[in-house]
């Protein structure tokens, strides 16, 4: 008898994260502004929204090597 690995159904594997493409402004404070992703929902600090595109064109540039 051979045995094989039960296939993962597509819905199962890990997903790849939201790269936020669309977002709006929900909150300003003094120091701060809060917008959230019109695709998955989450909210996050406007600074963190601009270090993830950072990160992510270095990872890019990076790869293309």
């Amino acid at each position: 008898m051979t045995s094989k690995s039960p296939a993962v159904p597509p819905s199962v594997q890990t997903p790849q994260p939201c790269k936020h493409p669309r977002v709006q402004i929900v909150s300003r404070d003094e120091d701060a502004e809060f917008v959230e992703c019109k695709e998955c929902g989450e909210i996050f600090e406007s600074s963190e929204f601009k270090d993830m595109n950072i990160e992510e064109r270095t990872n890019e540039l990076a790869s293309e090597e």
